[in-house]
């Protein structure tokens, strides 16, 4: 492991950026899961559901009014040929055996015509009840809609404050880190790529990245190390800096 030395005060600058880090951290976490983007997920989800409704009330309709169509067209049918066998009938010009035919199929037109108006009133009914629920399952699809304009709006003004937090800790993490040596800023920022967290504070000698408290010998070895070097956590190998907290047997913390 290559010996870094530098100053303790600068070593503790170390535990401001790793907390900024932190800090970013976590505004990087809120920004991935803010409570309003979980929201508008379900009101996008609900809006899609409520469309489907809504498609497949419009689709019954449609097969409805193909129905009614097809009905009335028979009905239309049926009545026309009522219509040409009564004048044949009014006429009194067809041969005695015509007119008996006439009269019998007039009879089965006539039933035939109600069978039809029967089943038109009936699907027409249908047809009521299916716009009554293609006006509702539209209101619900409306009300989705504004819910959805609502929360965006909401996650929209959640997002501003995440990226305004952001971009002011990342100038101060920027403006601090350009205040570090290159070398402990190299060996700060290749810890943090490996384990998320670059520096700690050694308190009441227990690592304050992965929470270990160290044995004797490796708290004996940190008090005899020069405050100008610096020291890695036997564990997790993060930097550990040093200050009157760490419970240090002898030597002077970071800082002192």
């Amino acid at each position: 492991m290559t010996r870094v030395n530098v100053d303790p005060k600068i070593q503790l600058k170390l535990l401001d950026l790793a907390a900024m880090d932190t800090e970013l951290a976590q505004l990087a976490h809120r920004r991935r899961t803010l409570p309003e983007q979980i929201e508008l997920d379900a009101l996008e989800r609900e809006r899609l559901d409520r469309k489907d409704a809504a498609v497949g009330v419009q689709i019954s309709l449609d097969d409805l009014d193909r129905d009614i169509r097809k009905l009335e067209g028979e009905v239309d049918a049926v009545r026309r040929r009522e219509e040409k066998d009564r004048a044949a009938l009014d006429s009194g010009s067809a041969p005695a055996k015509q007119l008996s035919e006439l009269q019998h199929e007039l009879a089965s037109l006539e039933r035939r015509r109600g069978i039809l108006e029967d089943e038109l009133l009936e699907v027409m009914e249908q047809r009521e009840a299916s716009q009554a629920d293609y006006e509702h399952a539209g209101a619900r699809l409306s009300q989705a809609e504004d819910q959805i304009i609502d929360a965006t709006r909401r996650r929209d003004d959640a997002l501003a404050d995440v990226d305004k937090s952001t971009e002011t800790r990342s100038a101060q993490r920027a403006e601090l880190a350009a205040g570090l040596p290159d070398d402990v800023s190299a060996a700060y920022e290749k810890q943090r790529s490996q384990s998320g967290i670059g520096a700690a504070l050694l308190r009441g000698r227990r690592c304050g990245a992965c929470r270990i408290e160290l044995d004797r010998g490796e708290i004996s070895r940190i008090a005899s190390t020069p405050a100008d070097v610096v020291v890695r956590c036997s564990e997790c190998n993060t930097i550990l800096v040093r200050t009157n907290e760490s419970g240090l047997p002898s030597g002077k913390p970071a800082g002192s």
